[in-house]
């Protein structure tokens, strides 16, 4: 009868601290250089790159062709951008129609850009302006076809926001007071845009703007 003999193996205390280390630092080597690159786009060590495993967060690119895009294109325009304040007097609403409506305009390109804030002080409530935000082409001659575009038709005491302008033309607002106290609206520009003169389709009224906006 043979009795198996198991040997009794015992680390010190150096040797089972060595050990310990060596595991600690082979499990951090693998959360840096393959888990974290790998799960979570990081690469703080650098060897996600070296080993590619860092290719496999990352995720599936799609090429947008921006010439064909219908949404936010980036532009360039050959003149600077430009801001104007714009004061319009408005009076209050007695049965006579004259002084209380008003429409104004500036001149874009297609494409160009238009930055917008204005609001209407004296209103006593915020229903009493009516405002048509709009654009139109200009007839070149009579019976010439206008492309007519609005953007907004609604009453408020203030608005805020922007426009691309869809074609070259005059884009602007007109603005009707339905309350009996009179009030100005004032508009603060910023963009690509030319103001009209006095007088001029789309500045009928022969609003001046009051100065630069700060």
């Amino acid at each position: 009868m043979s009795d198996t003999h198991t040997p009794d193996v015992r680390l010190s205390r150096g040797r089972l601290a060595a050990v310990i280390a060596i595991s600690a630092l082979v499990a951090a080597l693998i959360l840096f250089a393959a888990v974290i690159p790998a799960e979570y786009g990081r690469d703080p060590t650098g060897l996600g790159k070296l080993t590619g495993l860092g290719k496999l967060w990352a995720p599936k690119q799609v090429e947008l062709d921006a010439s064909t895009s219908s949404g936010p294109l980036a532009r360039e325009y050959p003149q600077g951008w430009r801001t104007d304040v714009v004061e319009i007097p408005l009076k209050g609403f007695a049965g006579d129609p004259r002084g209380v409506q008003i429409e104004y305009k500036v001149r874009m390109r297609k494409g160009a850009t238009l930055i917008y804030e204005w609001e209407a002080a004296g209103a006593r409530h915020a229903d009493d302006l009516y405002y048509d935000f709009h654009g139109h082409t200009l007839a070149a001659k009579p019976g010439e076809t206008m492309t007519v575009s609005t953007y907004r038709q609604s009453q408020g005491a203030r608005a805020a926001g922007a426009l691309t302008a869809p074609f070259d033309g005059i884009h602007g607002w007109f603005f009707q007071n339905g309350g009996t106290t009179p009030l100005v609206v004032r508009v603060r520009m910023a963009g690509f845009y030319e103001l009209i003169p006095p007088g001029a389709a789309g500045n009928e009224g022969g609003i001046v703007a009051a100065a630069a906006a700060p």
